[in-house]
This record gives C-alpha cells, sequence and structure tokens, in this order.
C-alpha cells in the first residue's frame, strides 16, 4: 500500500510540475510563460507570444461552498470543456465572512482584514493548486464588493477601509505571487463610487507584496471598470457586466464602447446573463438558455472582446441541498455543469483559435444588408485574411469581401451548437456575396458565416491548427 501510495504522490508531482501536458489541447500550458498584455493593446498573450482566450466561468462561491473534492470534479469538468479562467470570490458572497467553508473555517478571524484564518486560506490554496494541475487560471476576487460599499443586494458587513485593505492585499500579494495561475479581479459586482481609494489602496498591498500578476474590477450590472480605472496604470484590461436585466441585452454596443476608449486596454464581458437564470431575476418570467449565452459569446467576442464569460444561476451559488435557493435557482451545481450552454463555450473557443487571434478587430462595414437593433443584429469581425459574421436567427448575410486578402475565397457555415462547419464553396472576390444559412430564420438558429483567402488554405472553423 506504501508503494501504491508513492506512485500516485509521483504521478500528481509530474502532473503538477508538466504545467498539464497531459491536458493538452483543451487547458493552459504554463510553459508559454506569464501572462502579458499584447503589442497592439487588444489581447493577452504568454510571455513567449502565445495568444491567451481568456474563456471565464463564475464560480462566485467556490471556495467558500464545496469541499476540496467537489472542487476537483468541478475544475476538471471545466477543464474538459475548455474553460481556462474560473472567477471566485476569497471572501464570498453569500455571507462569506460568517458561514464557515465546508471544513469549518472562517475566512478572517473577528471578521479583522488584518487577522487572515490561516486554515481557511489553505483550502484556498488547495484549489487554486488544483487548478494550476489542470492548466486553469484562477481569477481570484480578493472579496466580494459588499465587504467594501453598499448596494442593492449588500449582505455586508463593510469590514475593508484604505488602511485594511493595503494591509490583506499585501498579505494575498506575499501569499500568490509565485503562483503562475492567478488574475486579480477587484471589485465584485459593485460600482466604485466613493470607495475608489479602498479599492486603489488593495492594488497596492497586492503589489508591494510582490506579486505581479494581471489585475482588472468587476462592476455591477450594466457598467465596466473603466467608469473608474481605466487611466489608472494597475488596470491591465477593462471587464464590464452586462447582466440579466432582458432577452437580447445588447452586449456588443458596451464592449465597442471600451474598445475605442484611449488609452488602448484589451476588454471583455465578465459577467453576461446566466444560463439558467430567470430573466430579471423573477422565476415567472423568461428563463436564459443555451442560445443567450451563445448570442452573449459571439456578440461580444466579434464586437472586439479579447475573451469571455461564461455563468450559470446553479452554480455561481453552486446550488445544493444543503445552502437556500438564491433568486429562484432551480438546479443542482454538479448536475448544472452539463448544461448544454457551458459544453458549447468550447466551440466559441476553438472558433476564435482557428484562425490568426492577435490581428482580428470588429467591422460592422463587413455587412452590407440593412442592420437590426434587437436579437437579429448581425456582428462582423475580421483579420488580415478572414472574416466571421455572427447571425443569431439564421438571417441571410451579404457581405463585403473587400476588406481581406486574396483573390480566392473558401466560405463555411460554422455551427455554434455543435461546432460543426460545413463547406459552402469557393469563389471569387466579390463572386458571391449573399448566403442562407441552413434551417428556418428563428431565434435559437444561429450561424457564424467564415470566409477565408483560399490561398491560405485554412482547415475548417473550430479545428485544430
Amino acid at each position: 500500500m506504501k508503494r501504491i501510495a508513492i506512485c500516485l504522490l509521483l504521478t500528481a508531482v509530474m502532473s503538477f510540475a508538466a504545467g498539464t501536458k497531459e491536458h493538452a489541447g483543451v487547458s493552459v500550458d504554463f510553459g508559454h510563460g506569464k501572462l502579458m498584455v499584447s503589442d497592439n493593446h487588444r489581447y493577452l498573450i504568454h510571455a513567449d507570444g502565445t495568444p491567451f482566450f481568456y474563456l471565464g466561468d463564475t464560480a462566485w462561491e467556490l471556495f467558500n461552498r464545496l469541499d476540496r473534492e467537489e472542487a476537483s470534479r468541478y475544475l476538471e469538468n471545466r477543464r474538459a470543456k475548455g474553460f481556462t479562467v474560473i472567477q471566485a470570490a476569497v471572501l464570498a458572497a453569500l455571507d462569506g465572512l460568517n458561514t464557515p467553508n465546508s471544513y469549518g473555517d472562517r475566512p478572517l478571524i473577528d471578521n479583522n482584514p488584518n487577522r487572515p484564518n490561516e486554515a481557511y486560506f489553505k483550502h484556498v490554496d488547495a484549489i487554486v493548486e488544483m487548478a494550476r494541475g489542470k492548466g486553469i487560471y484562477m481569477g481570484l476576487l480578493p472579496t466580494w464588493g459588499d465587504k467594501v460599499t453598499k448596494a442593492y443586494d449588500s449582505k455586508g458587513p463593510i469590514v475593508f477601509n484604505e488602511t485594511n485593505a493595503e494591509q490583506y492585499g499585501r498579505f494575498l500579494g506575499q501569499r500568490y505571487k509565485d503562483y503562475p495561475n492567478i488574475i486579480w479581479i477587484l471589485g465584485g459586482d459593485r460600482a466604485a463610487d466613493k470607495v475608489e481609494p479602498v479599492w486603489r489602496a488593495m492594488v497596492r498591498g497586492i503589489k508591494a507584496g510582490g506579486d505581479e500578476h494581471l489585475m482588472t474590477y468587476h462592476p455591477q450590472g450594466r457598467r465596466t471598470s473603466a467608469d473608474w480605472f481605466h487611466n489608472d496604470a494597475w488596470l491591465d484590461f477593462n471587464m464590464l457586466q452586462s447582466g440579466h436585466r432582458e432577452v437580447d441585452m445588447d452586449n456588443y454596443r458596451m464592449i465597442d464602447m471600451d474598445y475605442r476608449r484611449s488609452p488602448v486596454k484589451p476588454c471583455l464581458d465578465g459577467e453576461p446573463r446566466y444560463e439558467n437564470l430567470p430573466v430579471k431575476w423573477r422565476s415567472e418570467q423568461w428563463w436564459f438558455n443555451d442560445f443567450d449565452v451563445r448570442q452573449a459569446a459571439y456578440w461580444g467576442l466579434f464586437a472586439g472582446a479579447f475573451g469571455h464569460t461564461y455563468g450559470c444561476h446553479d452554480i455561481w451559488q453552486m446550488k445544493s441541498p444543503k445552502w437556500p435557493a438564491e433568486i429562484g435557482a432551480r438546479g443542482i451545481w454538479n448536475e448544472s455543469m452539463d448544461l448544454p450552454g457551458a459544453g458549447q463555450m468550447l466551440h466559441v473557443r476553438r472558433l476564435m483559435e482557428s484562425r490568426p487571434v492577435l490581428e482580428r478587430v470588429p467591422d460592422q462595414s463587413i455587412i452590407k444588408a440593412s442592420q437590426q437593433e434587437d436579437g437579429r443584429h448581425l456582428q462582423a469581425t475580421r483579420g488580415g485574411d478572414y472574416l466571421m459574421v455572427y447571425t443569431p436567427y439564421g438571417d441571410t448575410v451579404q457581405v463585403d469581401d473587400g476588406t481581406i486578402s486574396g483573390t480566392k475565397r473558401k466560405v463555411w457555415w460554422y455551427n455554434p451548437r455543435d461546432g460543426g462547419a460545413e463547406l459552402i464553396g469557393e469563389f471569387g472576390r466579390g463572386e458571391k456575396l449573399q448566403f442562407d444559412p441552413p434551417g428556418e430564420s428563428q431565434r435559437g438558429n444561429d450561424w457564424v458565416l467564415v470566409m477565408d483567402d483560399a490561398d491560405k488554405k485554412y482547415g475548417p472553423p473550430g479545428a485544430a491548427k
């Protein structure tokens, strides 16, 4: 038995040191080096220049509600589905100071940020280590925002001020500076109005602890980190929350606003509509489904985002029979992990990575027909030798192909539901400009038109290079 245990330990150590070689193709290889902003300030890359696709999942209550065995099961499910970042709050949202974690530990002694509970943080360490072993970044929120400022659903108590926020930040910076798989996300679903100095103090503390990981800020719905911190040097990329207020929420407009800001910074939607969440948070109305999360993803990415965050109502709160349902949650986290929208996020990532990433820009001039500003809105993006147009309802796409190189075109339909690619044919430049997707034009019959410079000989959209 001792020999078996030693073998298992060695296997785990080798897997950890390998930087997720065993999971190649889905997870992140940390051997490419630390994350940084690309030279054009639009994307994130590794130190060796390899593009990084941010595909996030919101697991706000991960540390407070799951034990380590459950956390491992959750992380493995997300790894297999292609997620590269898990967003979770160290000081959780749902009474995260006073409700103990699965091992009976609270994060702060006497709710004092200057007295972190070592037992609780060893649990956090263990989950961060698990994520590292699976090739996943942790988007760590030092605290949910209700510990800093009141808001619509504050559970509190408010425990941070400028002084202890900096001290707590230093503690976190020193503790996690050597982990390769950390992205810091300040905020926690809150506006920063009148408490900007507290967040900036926390940032100073993290950096004073020797930490050099990338940083951003997670705001409340229909706001963006740029509203307060765009000109701060520590804000490496902008994060917005398009939110859950309505069907067909036009997150492409919010992305476009952040994309056009100066100085240029990468941007993404860090909290769009959640799968299995009642629209406007009311269970008697429509529930967001897999189409809603796909629509938000393709709209946001094609409008200029460098990545995207998926969310599920049952998973952010890690709903189980042990916990009361928040906002009418109707599923259990370990069953809802396999809702269709979660699996379809891998198709999003594979499509984006199957064509040159760093040169991609939004370009609505590609679309020749009149544009609709509702759920049928078409969104276009391109590189130097390819273009893509997302049609949410499967409406006809009429394009101008003069923005990409080459005299011959290879044209495809890409299916966001199953990741399949269907070759339409090859055409001369400008020879055929109108394409009709398969199926009837209706909500949920979404497609992506992909047009390539045929001389580049790209494989099918979504296929590995």
